[in-house]
């Protein structure tokens, strides 16, 4: 009889240990930590991922994210690449502590986000499976939304790491027509959360899709 119950509640008992990650656009205000020129531009309707009834992290995009495009490359669809490197993409909230995709621990808090890339060098090489990011940088550090020099952006990100490496959350593609707001599973434990913002190249205006790591870390 005993082997039989524990052959049954097994079953059970992954059902209940499962994470259950969902995304959903919710109004929030835009924490008071964020830079006043900062937080003046983002939008105060926020990407909040959950994990069952646990919110996981708040997003808080621009409410136009500028980037650098000609008429015929906003016409036939951008990427992230025409975001120039040290933009202030927006800002975000880790309610509890976050383990980026590098495995690096974040204590829970408010940081912004700004748009850089991974160079292809050294032991940079095949350690992510893109090579676009938003470094995290801790908000008392980052006062205004000017580009920053990515040199200085690393050095301002790497504080959260004592100066090993910068914070990272990890962007993958998403350039679908899909609008959805949803979490995708990308194998290896790695989950994202999609989302289309705005963004202005000029007087051009267009929608540039994000999925951003929301769960997961690199395999070694």
């Amino acid at each position: 009889m005993q082997i039989v119950l524990s052959f049954a509640l097994c079953p059970l008992f992954a059902v209940v240990a499962e994470p259950k990650f969902t995304a959903k656009v919710e109004k929030v205000e835009v924490p008071a930590k964020v830079a006043e020129p900062i937080r003046k531009l983002l939008d105060t309707n926020a990407l909040v991922v959950r994990d069952g009834d646990t919110v996981v992290m708040r997003v808080w995009f621009r409410t136009e994210i500028p980037v650098k495009a000609t008429e015929e490359q906003v016409k036939n669809g951008l990427t992230y690449r025409e975001i120039p490197e040290g933009t202030c993409v927006g800002a975000i909230e880790f309610p509890a502590k976050f383990t980026d995709y590098r495995k690096q621990e974040l204590a829970a808090g408010v940081y912004t986000l700004r748009f850089a890339v991974q160079p292809d060098i050294g032991d940079h090489t095949g350690t992510s499976p893109h090579p676009d990011f938003c470094l995290i940088c801790p908000a008392a550090e980052d006062k205004d939304d000017e580009l920053i020099e990515k040199k200085k952006l690393i050095e301002i990100s790497s504080k959260l790491n004592e100066g090993r490496h910068p914070a990272v959350l990890l962007l993958w593609p998403n350039n679908g027509r899909d609008a959805t707001v949803k979490v995708l599973d990308k194998g290896n434990g790695v989950l994202v959360a999609t989302v289309k913002r705005p963004v202005a190249a000029g007087e051009a205006k267009a929608m540039l899709g994000f999925a951003v790591t929301v769960a997961g870390v690199r395999k070694e």
